[in-house]
């Protein structure tokens, strides 16, 4: 499996505990919106601690970026990439990934699982053909919303932010367990797209089977 070395050109917390990471990008890579590469840091004893991350720029932009939730509870390979400065080096795999835009449809995230959908929404934005798309992103408080400001834009009412410890005024409280579906599927959704943590989306899943979806419906990341 071919490896690409590059170096980092800018990275910022997007919040608190989360990164964007700019990079270089290697001649002839390409992707889709909704794929992903697994990375490592290449310093010494953390070349082959790779970890999967999704592509959050357009494959026709001239760098790579990657929106990076970080856990410095876990001393891991995400916890290292906060010690990471411009100049240094990431090595990234080939490109992988199940999820593609087969057409509209209900998106639903978790967390950091909102990152593929991200750069679907920004294509979809550019080619202007957003269409009926609509996103629920459940997160635990307002402040770990990844880019919403740039979703709430992008998607204006067709976005709902749920939160499931925190209650705030123009966000729905709670999980997004069946009667949470039942009310926001329209019955005319072709497609659900998921992505986020597993015990969320195995949850999911269940409900939209109980709720009538059809397996060939649900597109999900397998990692």
């Amino acid at each position: 499996m071919a490896e690409y070395k590059v170096k980092i050109k800018s990275i910022e917390n997007v919040t608190h505990d989360t990164l964007r990471i700019v990079t270089e990008k290697p001649g002839g890579y390409s992707f889709k919106p909704g794929q992903a590469t697994e990375i490592a840091i290449n310093k010494n004893g953390w070349q082959n601690e790779k970890r999967p991350f999704t592509f959050t720029s357009l494959p026709g932009d001239a760098d790579l970026e990657f929106i990076i939730k970080t856990y410095p509870e876990h001393n891991g390979a995400t916890d290292k990439l906060l010690d990471v400065e411009v100049g240094d080096e990431l090595i990234l795999d080939e490109v992988f990934g199940t999820i593609d835009y087969r057409g509209e449809g209900l998106f639903i995230a978790g967390g950091a699982g909102i990152t593929p959908f991200v750069a679907i929404f920004r294509d979809l934005q550019k080619k202007e053909a957003l269409g009926m798309n609509r996103l629920v992103f459940a997160n635990k408080t307002s402040r770990d919303i990844i880019l919403k400001e740039e979703l709430d834009e992008i998607l204006g009412n067709r976005v709902v932010h749920v939160l499931s410890e925190e209650k705030a005024q123009d966000h729905a409280h709670g999980l997004v367990d069946k009667e949470f579906l039942k009310e926001h599927i329209s019955g005319g959704e072709n497609f659900f797209y998921l992505c986020g943590p597993p015990p969320m989306m195995d949850a999911v899943e269940k409900h939209l089977y109980d709720l009538g979806v059809s397996k060939k419906s649900i597109i999900k990341e397998g990692w």
